[in-house]
Parts: C-alpha cells; structure tokens; sequence
C-alpha cells in the first residue's frame, strides 16, 4: 500500500460520497418544477426527499454488517450502481408514485455508504490523519448537496428537470466502475489494521457487541443530539431552494445556485466544528461537549431571529450563520460515540450514529416542515424549526454531565475483553 494509492482510495471514495449526495439532494433544486407540472402539495414534495433519508436510516445498520462480512469494495459498487440506476429512474417518472418509488431505491442504494465509505479510507490511512479525514469525509456529503442543488438548477432550467436527475444517474455509473476497477479487496486486506488498531470483530456475536452501543447515558445523548441538529441541518438544505424562490423571487436556476452557496456553508461549520473539537478536546475532553452545546444553542438563536427578519441582506447573514454552526455539532457528536464504545466495534457505532442522524433528523426533516409549511407558510416554518436545536442543545449538555461515567464504563468493558483466553 503505497501513499499514492491510499489517497486514490480517498479520492475514488469521497467522488462516490459527492454522487451519493448529488443523486439525493438534486431533487431539491426542482422542486418549483414539480409542485407546478404535477400539482404537488408540500408535504408531498418533503416525502420525495424524506424517504431517501428513511431508507438510510433503516437500512445502514443491516447493510453495515453485511458489507463487512460480503466485502466492502464490492458492497459499495453494488451500491453505487443501484442508487445511479434508481436516479435515472426518476428521470423518466411519469407521476408522483413513479417518482417516489425512484427515491426509495436511491434510499436504498445510498443506505450503507456512509459508514462503509470511510470505514474504507480509515484502513488505508495512519491513526494520525483519522481525525481529519473522517471530517473531511463527513463535510464531503454538504460538499455534494452544493454540486447537486447548483448543478441541477442550472440544467432544470436551461435542459427540463428530467435532465438534472439524468446526468447525476450518469456520473454515479461512470464513478462506480472506476471503483470497481481500481481499488480491490485484495489490496484493502492488505492494508487494513482495523479501526484503532482493535480486534476484528466480525466473529464476536452480535448480542455481545449490541449492548455496547447503548451502554451509558452519554453515547444516546450523543446520538440524539447529533440527530436532532441533523433534523434542522436537512430541513434548511431541503427548503432553501424554495425559499429563496418564494421570498426572493430568484429563478430555479439563481435560486439553486444561491442554496448551494448555503450547502457549502453548511460543510464549512462541519469541518471547522470538528478541527475546533479536537483542537479544544486534547486538553480536557469535556470540551467537546461544550462545543456541540455552543453549536446548537447558537444556531437556535441566529436562525429564529434570522428568519423573522424581512427579505434583504441581513436575513441572509444570519440565517448564513445560523446555517454554519446548525451541523458543527456533526464531528463533536463523532467523537463522542468513538470514545465512549469500544474500539472493536468503531464501524458499527458509526453505522448507529447514522441511523440516529437519519431517523431523527434527514428523514423527519424534510417532510415535518413541509406538513408545517402546508398549514402556516413556508417562512413561518423555517420560524418554527430551530426549536428542536433547543432539545438536541439539553441532550449535548446532559451527556456532558455523564461523561466520565461512560468513560470508565467502556474502559472497564475493554480490559474485561482483553483478559479472555483466545
């Protein structure tokens, strides 16, 4: 495995994250475009994008768990390729059924991705760059909402929304076989020491590791408070489209591209809140956590007081602020969930921090404010949502508070497992 090769991996894997994202997130750019040819309410159109989420969310633990024992190259072209089909699918849908059944095999496609993605890139890469390229692989999914949204817009509008979803479909068939002929199990094997240098933990059986990911009152604050900024994260890259478009007046295209420019804030306040976390963490790691609680109540306040301004220039800069610290909490609440379970089980935590982010916040929000935009406005949604920032904001702070206990619980929990006979 030589450097060259491993920062191919990253690269092949990380262009796969930005289809990934692309193929779910272009929707959002045509969204005027439906609602007007298909007569679609709302709610209607947030179930399009929720139930790409949904499926996420209830998938990535179970495919996790085969991907590791089937193969991951092989788990992640065969995922690609769905997700690049289903896309294309929804290029030729005829109806509102057609479409949603379009977006839940993209759901299906896009399920395991994430987790078995960068559990790839962490096998190739020493402990030292883990950190930073877990956070860069993160902020890759904001990265390719920005290409989606703004890419789409631009083709919606000069080529008909039926090409927006053709081309990303293209992109993902043409990027997953690069994959699959570049990078090979073999050489994977080869390289992979395992997350943290831990036993494999393919063998153990799973009512053993189970218990683990739920074992002390910090690691679930972490996963629902990492959810709930997700709900108000995904509900913002949801709609903004559609606000700028029904507040601003903007065109599909203009509107997409300036949503875009929200996306990439969005990634932004991913990496920049990770690089802070660490930086904070190494003296006292409860420092962490009051990052994550720093995060959500700032975006609690700069949101709900950006979105009860009039249209103009200081709304967009708060809501802008408000926007980059909304998923900052995304590498705190990482780094929480890898300290408090055991290193043996890393890839599998991660898999159940995404199906928290994705039953609690990418699915949900999306469609929740959509239901609230029906019956109140659009605007006045956007008013109403940072209020579950508040509730992830408690849950960041109480995790803080049983921090330590939940240290000493997964320390305990490992020197029980290094002292049995192999």
């Amino acid at each position: 495995m030589t450097r060259r090769y491993a920062w191919l991996v990253f690269a092949l894997s990380f262009g796969l994250l930005l289809s990934d994202y692309m193929s779910r997130q272009v929707l959002n750019a045509v969204f005027p475009l439906l609602k007007a040819q298909w007569l679609l309410s709302d709610a209607q159109l947030g179930s399009l994008s929720g139930i790409v989420a949904l499926m996420v969310g209830l998938l990535t633990f179970p495919l996790s768990l085969l991907a590791d024992r089937w193969g991951r190259v092989r788990s992640l072209v065969l995922a690609a390729v769905v997700w690049s089909l289903a896309t294309l699918g929804c290029a030729v849908s005829a109806s509102y059924g057609q479409m949603f059944l379009g977006r839940f095999m993209v759901g299906v496609g896009e399920a395991a991705y994430g987790s078995v993605g960068i559990a790839v890139v962490l096998s190739v890469f020493p402990a030292g760059l883990r950190a930073t390229l877990s956070g860069a692989f993160i902020a890759g999914g904001a990265f390719g909402s920005v290409l989606g949204v703004s890419i789409g817009g631009v083709v919606a509008q000069y080529l008909g929304w039926r090409w927006t979803f053709a081309v990303m479909g293209l992109f993902g068939l043409v990027l997953a076989a690069v994959y699959g002929i570049v990078v090979t199990e073999r050489k994977l094997a080869a390289a992979d020491v395992g997350l943290g240098g831990a036993p494999d933990a393919a063998g153990w059986p799973v009512r053993t590791l189970l218990p683990r990911l739920f074992s002390s009152v910090s690691v679930l604050c972490a996963y629902v408070g990492s959810g709930l900024q997700m709900f108000i994260a995904m509900a913002l890259l949801a709609w903004m489209p559609s606000f700028l478009d029904r507040s601003y007046g903007l065109a599909t295209a203009e509107a997409g591209l300036a949503a875009g420019v929200f996306a990439l804030i969005t990634g932004i306040g991913m990496i920049g809140g990770g690089m802070v976390c660490d930086r904070l963490g190494r003296g006292n790691p409860h420092l962490k956590w009051t990052v994550a609680v720093i995060c959500s109540t700032g975006s609690l306040t700069l949101l709900t007081a950006g979105f009860q301004l009039p249209p103009g220039a200081p709304q967009l800069v708060l809501v802008g602020a408000g926007i980059l610290l909304s998923n900052a909490t995304a590498g705190p609440a990482a780094a929480m969930v890898v300290s408090l379970t055991p290193a043996a089980v890393a890839a599998t935590a991660m898999a159940t921090l995404t199906l928290a982010n994705s039953l609690l916040g990418l699915a949900p929000g999306p469609a929740v404010t959509g239901m609230l935009a029906d019956r109140m406005g659009l605007r006045a949604a956007l008013q109403v949502i940072p209020l579950v920032s508040l509730v992830a904001g408690l849950a960041f702070a109480l995790g803080r508070r049983h921090y330590d206990r939940g240290l000493v619980s997964v320390s305990a929990w490992a020197l029980r497992r290094s002292e049995l006979p192999t």
